[in-house]
């Protein structure tokens, strides 16, 4: 190999690593992860190629994104696994504690949140 092919070697291979590392960062690293507590308003099954679970809980309390409005405050997130969904759709309108994670952009076959649901922690029934 000349000196010419070996350089364009490494740059290459540097590159292709630059890029893995890049996709890693985008779609696959774990941003935050955390629990949010809240009314579950709907759980649905949705989308074009990839079929995928998505939910809506109601954070008690009020939100004002604009000065002088009100507004609920919403979470709205994808679902990791089936049992989960199931779980969540047989209890719509339940109080529930989820566990997340949030990356920094979605993927297709995981759902159109960055918000990721992979557990839930309590289930019970909203105090009337």
């Amino acid at each position: 190999m000349t000196t010419g092919k070996k350089v364009g070697s490494i740059i290459a291979v540097i590159v292709v690593i630059i890029l893995i590392a890049i996709c890693y960062y985008r779609y696959f690293f774990v941003f935050g992860e955390g629990v949010k507590a809240g009314e579950l308003n709907y759980v649905v099954k949705k989308g074009y190629v990839f079929k995928t679970y998505e939910g809506k809980l109601i954070q008690s309390g009020i939100k004002s994104r604009q000065t002088g409005t009100l507004q609920n405050n919403e979470f709205e997130f994808s679902i990791a696994n089936k049992e989960i969904a199931e779980k969540m759709m047989a209890n719509s309108g339940r109080f529930f504690e989820l566990h997340y994670k949030e990356y920094k952009h979605s993927l297709p076959w995981r759902g159109f949140s960055v918000y990721v649901v992979d557990s839930i922690l309590t289930s019970k029934d909203i105090p009337q």
